[in-house]
C-alpha cells in the first residue's frame, strides 16, 4: 500500500506518484503477489458450499470466476499504475465519475471487507472445532480469538511481511494440492450425476457465491507503478497467476464433488480437511486445522490493514467521518483498525446469539464486491485507452452477467451506497455553510 500524499499535493500533481515510485517488482515477485492476494480462507469453505448449491455443475461457476480474474487483474493493474493511492477502486471511480460515485464504491468495499472478517474466523474455527471436538460455544470462542490476533497486530503496526505472505500462499497451495491428490482413490464417476440437480440458475448463484474466493485481484493494483517492466510483466504475471489459481481451485472443487464430501453445513465447512483425513488419516485433519488458522489470521490481517487505509482515504476526501483519519505515531490508521475489528467481533457475537454461521454472511459481501468490480471496470473503460479499455469493457460485461444472481442481497448493497451518498452530501453541505460564514 503506497504512502498517501497530502490532498493538496495530489490535486496539484495527480500523476506524480506513479512517476516517483521505484520500479523493483520482477515477474516471479509479481506472480507471488497475485497468488498471495487471491488464495485465502474462502477456499477452505466454498468447494463444499458451491457443490451443495449447484451440484457438479458448480465446476462451471469455478471456471467462470477463474476466467474473469485475468481481465479484472489486468484492468486493476493498469489503473493502479496510473493512479496509485490508498483509496484503490474508490480513487478510480472518483477519477472517472466524480466524488459521489467514488464514495459509494469506497463504502461498499469497506463494508464488504468488514463483513468478510466475520466469515473468515468462523472458517478457521470450524477447522479447529472438528479435530478437538469443540461444541458451538467453543467454535465461536476460537473464532473470536483468531480475529483478535490480527486486530492486535495491526494496532501495534505489525503486518505480514512479503516473505511471510508468500509462505502463507505456498502453504495454502500445498494444502489444496495435497487434498486433491490424496482423495484420488475415493473419486467416483457416479458422483457427477446428475450434473445440475438444482437447475442451471444455481450455477449463476454459485458464480456470485465464489467471488469470496476470487476477490483480491484489486489488492495488487496499487503496485502497478512499481513493476520493473510493466508492459511485459503485468500481463504475463496475470496469465500465469490465473493459471495457477485455476488449476488449484478446480482440482479441489472436483475432488470435493468426486468424493462427495459436501451436502450439509457441517460437511461444507470442513470439506478440505475431510479430503485430507480420508486419504491420510486423522493426523491430516490436525494439519489442515493448523494451516487453516494460519491462513485465516493472514487473510484477516491483510483485509484489516487494507480496509483501515481505505477508511482513512475516504475520510481524507470527506466521504467518511473525520475521525477515521486518526493515525498513531507509527502512521497506523488506528481508528479504521478498531472500527473494522470491533464490527467483526460484534458480528461474531450476533452470530452466536442468533445461531448464524459463516454461510449466512456470504451473500452481502459478495454482492458488494461485485458492485465494486462493476464500477471499477466502468471506471477503467472510461480512464484507460487502447487494449486496456477493451479489457475493462469485457470485465464489465462479465460482471454484469453475474449481477442478476445476487438475489435479495442486492437491495441492502444499494442502501449502503445510498447511505454513502447521503453522508457525502450532508458533509459537503455543512462544509459549504461553514465556509460561507467565515
Amino acid at each position: 500500500m503506497p504512502r498517501t500524499q497530502p490532498r493538496s499535493e495530489r490535486d496539484a500533481q495527480p500523476d506524480a506518484p506513479a512517476r516517483s515510485l521505484e520500479r523493483v517488482i520482477t515477474l516471479p515477485q509479481a506472480i507471488a503477489l497475485y497468488v498471495t492476494a487471491v488464495l485465502g480462507a474462502g477456499v477452505l469453505l466454498l468447494p463444499g458450499l458451491a457443490a451443495t448449491t449447484a451440484g457438479p455443475a458448480s465446476m462451471l461457476a469455478w471456471a467462470f470466476d477463474a476466467l474473469l480474474g485475468a481481465p479484472l487483474a489486468l484492468t486493476f493493474a493498469w489503473l493502479g499504475a496510473r493512479y496509485p493511492d490508498a483509496g484503490g477502486v474508490a480513487t478510480y471511480a472518483t477519477r472517472a465519475f466524480g466524488g459521489a460515485v467514488g464514495a459509494a464504491v469506497g463504502w461498499m468495499y469497506l463494508v464488504g471487507a468488514a463483513i468478510g472478517q466475520i466469515i473468515v474466523p468462523l472458517i478457521g474455527a470450524s477447522y479447529i472445532a472438528q479435530p478437538l471436538g469443540l461444541g458451538r460455544n467453543g467454535l465461536f470462542l476460537v473464532a473470536a480469538l483468531i480475529l483478535a490476533i490480527p486486530i492486535a497486530a495491526n494496532l501495534r503496526g505489525l503486518q505480514v511481511s512479503g516473505r511471510a505472505a508468500l509462505a502463507l500462499s505456498a502453504l495454502v497451495a500445498l494444502l489444496l494440492l495435497a487434498a486433491a491428490l490424496v482423495s484420488l482413490p475415493r473419486q467416483r464417476l457416479a458422483a457427477w450425476t446428475p450434473f445440475a440437480p438444482h437447475g442451471w440458475s444455481a450455477v449463476g448463484v454459485s458464480v456470485v457465491l465464489l467471488l469470496f474466493a476470487f476477490s483480491g485481484w484489486e489488492a495488487v493494483a496499487s503496485l502497478g507503478g512499481e513493476f520493473k517492466r510493466p508492459e511485459r510483466d503485468i500481463p504475463r504475471s496475470v496469465v500465469i497467476s490465473v493459471a495457477i489459481i485455476t488449476v488449484l481451485y478446480l482440482a479441489v472443487a472436483a475432488a470435493t464433488i468426486g468424493a462427495r464430501v459436501y451436502g450439509s453445513p457441517t460437511l461444507d465447512s470442513v470439506s478440505v480437511a475431510l479430503l485430507l483425513s480420508g486419504g491420510l488419516g486423522i493426523g491430516a485433519t490436525v494439519i489442515a486445522a493448523v494451516v487453516a488458522v494460519i491462513v485465516c489470521v493472514g487473510t484477516i490481517n491483510a483485509f484489516i490493514a487494507g480496509g483501515a487505509r481505505l477508511g482513512y482515504a475516504l475520510a481524507r476526501d470527506r466521504s467518511a467521518p473525520a475521525w477515521l483519519t486518526m493515525l498513531d505515531t507509527r502512521g497506523t490508521p488506528v481508528a479504521g483498525v478498531l472500527l473494522i475489528g470491533l464490527f467483526a467481533e460484534c458480528g461474531l457475537l450476533v452470530s452466536w446469539l442468533l445461531g448464524l454461521d459463516a454461510n449466512f454472511w456470504l451473500a452481502l459481501p459478495n454482492t458488494l464486491v461485485l458492485l465494486t468490480y462493476i464500477l471499477g471496470m466502468a471506471a477503467g473503460a472510461r480512464l484507460l485507452s487502447g487494449g486496456a479499455r477493451w479489457l475493462a469493457a469485457l470485465s464489465l460485461l462479465l460482471c454484469l452477467a453475474a449481477l442478476p444472481f445476487t438475489g435479495v442481497s442486492f437491495w441492502p448493497a444499494l442502501l449502503i451506497a445510498a447511505a454513502a451518498l447521503a453522508y457525502r452530501w450532508l458533509r459537503t453541505r455543512v462544509a459549504r455553510r461553514q465556509a460561507s460564514q467565515t
